[in-house]
């Protein structure tokens, strides 16, 4: 391969790898078996065309060549990564989203089509059959690209009726159960686990999704539980079992007692076991898994929620008596005398800091996504973290190189943040400085989490300053500019509770948020006015922050949402427009010609208490002005 030779062969031994680890998802059953099964079929007879390649020392000197196969390479790690993705996690949870799962197959088909266009296959001395495949598999992939898969329509229709209908038809969860292939015992453990993973991580507030999915798998365990119960036709007994107790499906009892769960954890081999007879078992000191006898890497139980759901749906269905957790559970008394009962075991908090302060980095990740998780999910459980001394632990992984482990640290400080006792135990901890590292470094999710946290803090008024001190607001401006929708939101609002310091307003001014703010004021389909606003507004009262926003052409904007905004937009906008007005007769007079004096008259009539003052103000001052114009034209 000439000068290139090692680094050519390097790029074509890679793409015959990929191709090879690809072929290996060759007979992947489920919803997208046969999505995936034409894809990784076409993929898989590229091969000879990358091994030939290789043979001849094929020289890879023009450009155009060498960016085709380096986007082929491209194509083919995405369409690895696809395939795992596909053929790992909740089953459930791919068929509820399968629009998005269906169009990254499409992607990945384009991205391929786009490499083969890129290459020139003709130019190279490989065998005529060899070009032929290729060119027959290149137009395959063409016309790929130019469709998009249906939905299979029944499998739609059955999944709206076990969602829609509290007692679906058995044929119904049954066929559904089986183009999911979460027919069996171990299917459905495995399913439960794989969402119980799901939501350790999950972004935004788990509640609606997590009781969609247990619903779901809730319906499709009573089917597997019925037909694994369902007697004999020919005894004539079908009538007897509907007297009968219910036989406990396998799944919901202790591998170890062989009773139903009633407080289920999973340890670390991914085995799930009533937490009183583990517990029992490792305090023996024994270092295995009693089922699967691996070795277990950690002593710390996880307590897995979708199954503790999936045992209470199934008791309530069957007439049962849920079973009562006598163990462990943290227990906290409430302003008033009662106590309430918490899923936190303090056992188990002491357990996740352990790997927080010793453990390796998959450790240390894991137990600081346990924790986020936790501490979502309730106040007592916030305290339990709390006085079991994570705050100065979580404080420190925020300068963890592993990015999902400072992503899971700083959510979880700022879950433990709302309640008002640990905001000072956090700031003591010296969090701030490391959360705004976080801010101005860490991924999108830690960033936009990061601001989040801040503004928590900054409820707190002597926190606004040590914060703003921190630099957070330069960093929270430049969130506001590159963030998600929803880090717009966070980082706005968190600029908005720091400037009513008055030393951060002249910090925001100086980092040049006007210009930003101006900017999502003028878009109003961003989502972002009202937030742009409520800032602008509080920046308007200091002379530097007038001086900015009078230079920034708002006035015009200003005055279509006096005209059109909501109630709150419209006196936000008109008191914004009257502290630059004030004592400004170029800016009185740009206000005017754009139709302001109407605007406000209207405003008078129909606007907020405060909204009707301001406009009532410049409305005078304007008339006054128009006034002067008169008498001064010959």
């Amino acid at each position: 391969m000439g000068s290139t030779n090692g680094s050519d062969e390097e790029l074509m031994s890679r793409l015959v790898d990929s191709v090879k680890q690809i072929s290996k998802f060759s007979n992947s059953k489920g919803f997208f078996g046969r999505i995936q099964g034409d894809l990784v079929r076409r993929i898989t007879l590229l091969s000879p065309f990358f091994e030939e390649l290789i043979d001849i020392n094929a020289e890879l000197n023009e450009e155009q060549q060498l960016t085709g196969f380096e986007v082929m390479r491209i194509a083919l790690d995405s369409s690895l990564e696809l395939f795992r993705s596909v053929n790992g996690g909740s089953k459930l949870l791919q068929i509820v989203h399968r629009g998005p799962v269906m169009q990254k197959f499409h992607d990945v088909t384009v991205e391929i089509e786009a490499a083969l266009t890129q290459i020139p296959y003709d130019h190279f001395q490989v065998s005529e059959e060899v070009i032929e495949q290729v060119k027959l598999l290149h137009s395959q992939f063409k016309r790929a690209t130019e469709r998009q898969e249906d939905y299979d329509l029944q499998l739609s229709h059955d999944l709206a009726v076990a969602e829609s209908v509290v007692d679906p038809d058995p044929e119904t969860l049954k066929r559904l159960s089986q183009e999911l292939q979460l027919s069996t015992i171990d299917e459905l453990k495995k399913e439960s686990h794989a969402i119980h993973e799901y939501f350790l991580s999950y972004e935004g507030d788990p509640d609606d999704c997590f009781q969609r999915m247990s619903s779901l798998l809730k319906k499709l365990v009573d089917c597997a539980s019925t037909e694994s119960s369902e007697p004999d036709a020919s005894t004539g007994s079908k009538v007897i079992s509907r007297h009968r107790s219910p036989v406990i499906p396998e799944y919901f009892r202790c591998p170890i007692s062989l009773e139903l769960m009633k407080d289920p954890v999973i340890v670390s081999t991914g085995q799930t076991y009533e937490r009183s007879s583990i517990q029992k078992w490792l305090d023996a000191g024994h270092k295995t898994c009693p089922k699967s006898q691996e070795t277990l890497l950690h002593s710390g139980l996880t307590p897995n929620y979708v199954l503790k759901s999936l045992i209470a749906l199934w008791c309530e269905s069957n007439g049962i008596e849920l079973p009562q957790n006598q163990g462990s559970s943290y227990r906290t008394t409430r302003p008033g005398g009662g106590s309430s009962s918490s899923d936190c075991d303090r056992a188990f908090v002491l357990a996740l800091l352990e790997k927080l302060a010793n453990g390796s980095t998959e450790q240390q990740r894991a137990a600081a996504g346990e924790l986020r998780l936790l501490a979502k999910r309730n106040a007592d459980n916030r305290v339990c973290i709390a006085e079991a001394g994570a705050i100065p632990l979580l404080v420190e992984l925020l300068s963890s190189p592993d990015p999902r482990t400072q992503e899971h640290s700083v959510t979880a400080l700022l879950n433990l943040s709302i309640n008002e006792g640990n905001k000072g135990a956090i700031v003591d901890a010296g969090a701030i400085t490391d959360i705004v590292e976080v801010l101005k470094n860490g991924s999108m999710e830690a960033r936009e989490n990061a601001a989040a946290t801040l503004f928590s803090l900054s409820v707190v008024d002597e926190n606004k300053v040590a914060i703003g001190a921190a630099g957070a607001i330069q960093a929270l401006i430049s969130l506001l500019e590159e963030g998600t929708r929803r880090g717009k939101k966070d980082a706005a609002t968190a600029i908005f509770n720091l400037c009513i310091y008055q030393g951060n307003k002249s910090r925001a001014i100086k980092g040049g948020i006007v210009d930003p703010l101006t900017r999502l004021l003028k878009d109003a389909g961003g989502g972002m006015v009202d937030e742009a606003l409520a800032i602008l507004a509080i920046l308007s009262t200091n002379q530097e922050g007038k001086a900015a926003i009078g230079e920034a052409d708002t006035i015009p904007v200003l005055v279509e949402i006096i005209r059109t905004g909501s109630p709150r937009n419209r006196e936000n906008a008109a008191a914004i427009l009257w502290y630059l007005c004030i004592g400004n007769m170029e800016r009185l007079n740009v206000a005017r010609e754009v139709g302001a004096d109407v605007a406000l008259k209207e405003l008078t009539e129909n606007g907020t208490d405060r909204a009707k003052r301001k406009a009532a103000s410049l409305l005078e001052i304007i008339q006054q002005l128009e006034g002067v114009v008169i008498s001064t034209v010959p």
